[in-house]
């Protein structure tokens, strides 16, 4: 087999090549995988390339397998879907999930892959890491049967705890984004959909996922009292300016953070990455989740492809890579 591989790297803010290195060989508790596809996570992958990553963020926001270091060079991602070629027997020729960066061929710990489940192909796999954050984000946000809930933001992670929270009985559930073509990909999750303009009355749990400080903005003004609202969203050196001097307190509102890099303290005692990762994995078994796969180029264009994404993202949700 071939001793290199081919991987991206992030060379300063805006700039990114694929690089050709030596390929380790895997030690006797690895796997060696071969990627068949990899996912760019738009809203945090662009902030790192654009180099917008605070310094006091440096250390949080690495990635499991990351190189280099921020703003770069750096060899960043994860969301990788590859096939076994090497490793024990159980997972030998297996298409498995690992949270890896672009990357061709790569050895791993078996502990840090996880096999796709029946039902689930590897072109649909690459939503892995997004519904994974998506399912700690519920986990956050304890949604209770028969609530009004309102997610604002229709990226891929906003229209995945859409679709989660649409499927707890008796809950009624709206998708709320600026952008009106979100709406057809909304239609085909089951999912209500409405622009920030036309909601009125009160929620009792909103989720924001939007990227954008006016999204809690319109968090706060739909919240109603003791609402809860779960911020989703990570801003980078962004300064967020919020209108807590309106309703914020006469209506007792909390504002909460929900990061995928920490499970909540009330699951740690029985779960752990691996357990969340195989549910994440088992709920991707719904074709209507295709929809929010809407493009998908070859490794060889993914400098450019970011570079595009970064500037333009356009109706991009999630951009696939071929290898």
């Amino acid at each position: 087999m071939a001793d290199t591989t081919r991987s991206f790297w992030i060379e300063s803010p805006g700039e990114g090549r694929i690089r050709d290195a030596t390929l380790p060989r895997p030690g006797p508790d690895d796997v060696m995988v071969r990627a068949l596809y990899s996912g760019i996570s738009r809203g945090t992958e662009t902030l790192v390339f654009a180099g917008r990553v605070p310094a006091s963020q440096y250390q949080a926001m690495r990635a499991p397998f990351q190189e280099g270091e921020f703003p770069g060079p750096v060899k960043y991602g994860y969301i990788s879907v590859g096939t076994v070629e090497q490793g024990p027997d159980r997972l030998r020729g297996r298409d498995v999930f690992c949270l890896y960066p672009h990357q061709d061929r790569y050895p791993v710990p078996a502990t840090a892959v996880t096999p796709l489940p029946d039902g689930v192909p590897p072109q649909r796999a690459v939503l892995a890491a997004n519904m994974e954050t998506a399912v700690n984000a519920l986990w956050d946000a304890q949604p209770r049967i028969g609530e009004r809930i309102i997610v604002i933001g229709g990226g891929v992670l906003g229209m995945l705890v859409a679709w989660l929270c649409s499927r707890i009985p008796g809950t009624d559930t709206t998708l709320v984004d600026v952008n009106t073509a979100r709406a057809a990909t909304a239609a085909a999750l089951g999912v209500d959909f409405a622009t920030p303009g036309t909601m009125s009355g009160e929620a009792d749990l909103l989720i924001h996922a939007s990227g954008h400080p006016s999204g809690l903005v319109s968090a706060l003004e739909l919240a109603a009292p003791e609402a809860r609202i779960i911020e989703l969203s990570w801003y980078g050196e962004q300064a967020v300016p919020l209108p807590l001097g309106e309703a914020f307190h006469s209506r007792r509102l909390t504002i909460r953070s929900s990061q995928v890099g920490r499970l909540p303290a009330d699951m740690a005692p029985r779960w752990d990455y691996a357990r969340r990762m195989a549910v994440a994995l088992g709920l991707l078994a719904d074709p209507a989740l295709d929809a929010l796969i809407t493009g998908e180029s070859p490794f060889e264009e993914l400098p450019e492809v970011l570079a595009r994404l970064t500037r333009e993202p356009g109706d991009t949700l999630c951009h696939r890579i071929r290898y």
